[in-house]
């Protein structure tokens, strides 16, 4: 359990919330992990830190105010008061700095800064060379911008607001045409400026510099063919049906097989399951091209199968 500890308002429906252990230390952390918060019996949603990992005794997040919220930024604007205590796990980290890269390129669109904030506040700790380009609709939608502009970070960022489609692809194309020797991307942020970084990034770097972070699920993943199958538990021997309206979560939870799950929508990882036989079809935005082509792990929540049985390591 830990204690909201300071709240600032940090952009337009933009707050950082500070939490403290209510007693002891917070575990440590490295650059670009995040927390699960428990905001409520069924509402766990997980937040990227934006401190840098050498600020040992607190958790920093940023929350949006988002319009079509599923209930966690609306509970964590809403509900959560200085004072407060705060269920909280992890920290996890799905998007580490990469140990072998000598020069670092952090792309943050909105809210998709803060886990590319702790990255950066690590890097200048460490003397490492990196620049962050980050992007939004306008200075006010900007979080953390007093910072940014104002503190020993500036040196090392580009604030770009209000761009249009068309800059926005002329900048990144620019950008992203030659890599530095050694050179990594790291991105965050909403579907379109992912799906951008990406095609702009595959020009020039190898698919292992580029490290992409989602915190939005790709609805053309969920546009495949929803067959009926059956899975078989490797462990139990035990094989249940999925029908076209579940998920394969769904049906263990149904049959009292415990699966960790947070997001629901293949992003955070938490029920990535061995797969023993048969081919997944993955509808995911966690795995990788490698990961996905390998077929021996998949996320339970929502990818399916391609063959007409699935062998989970359950």
């Amino acid at each position: 359990m830990m204690r909201v500890t300071r709240i600032v308002d940090e952009g337009q429906d933009i707050r950082s919330f500070e939490l403290a252990a209510e007693c002891g230390s917070v575990p440590p952390f490295t650059a670009g992990a995040h927390i699960d918060l428990h905001l409520s019996p069924g509402l766990v949603r997980q937040y990227s830190l934006c401190n840098g990992p050498e600020q040992t005794g607190t958790y920093t997040i940023a929350v949006k105010r988002e319009a079509q919220s599923r209930g966690g930024s609306s509970a964590v604007h809403d509900r959560l008061k200085l004072g407060d205590p705060i269920g909280v796990t992890g920290p996890r980290n799905n998007f580490p700095i990469a140990a072998d890269a000598r020069e670092h390129l952090l792309l943050a669109g909105g809210i998709g800064v803060t886990p590319l904030l702790s990255m950066a506040r690590h890097l200048r700790a460490r003397g490492e060379p990196f620049r962050l380009e980050y992007f939004t609709r306008s200075r006010e939608h900007t979080a953390f911008v007093d910072l940014l502009s104002g503190s020993e970070l500036a040196p090392h960022v580009s604030l770009h607001h209000g761009l249009e489609a068309a800059e926005m692809t002329a900048y990144m194309a620019e950008r992203l045409a030659r890599r530095p020797d050694g050179g990594h991307v790291y991105a965050c942020g909403p579907r379109p400026f992912m799906q951008l970084v990406q095609e702009q990034a595959a020009q020039s770097y190898p698919a292992d510099a580029v490290h992409l972070e989602h915190f939005q699920a790709d609805p053309a993943l969920e546009t495949g063919p929803r067959e009926r199958f059956t899975i078989r538990l490797a462990r139990s021997g035990v094989e249940m049906e999925v029908c076209e309206n579940q998920s394969i979560v769904d049906v263990l939870t149904r049959h009292g097989v415990r699966v960790d799950v947070m997001c629901e929508q293949g992003i955070c990882g938490t029920c990535l399951t061995g797969v023993c036989d048969g081919v997944p079809d993955h509808r995911d935005t966690f795995l990788t091209d490698k990961e996905r082509a390998a077929n021996d792990k998949m996320l339970l929540c929502c990818s399916r199968a391609r063959s007409p049985v699935l062998v989970l390591d359950l």
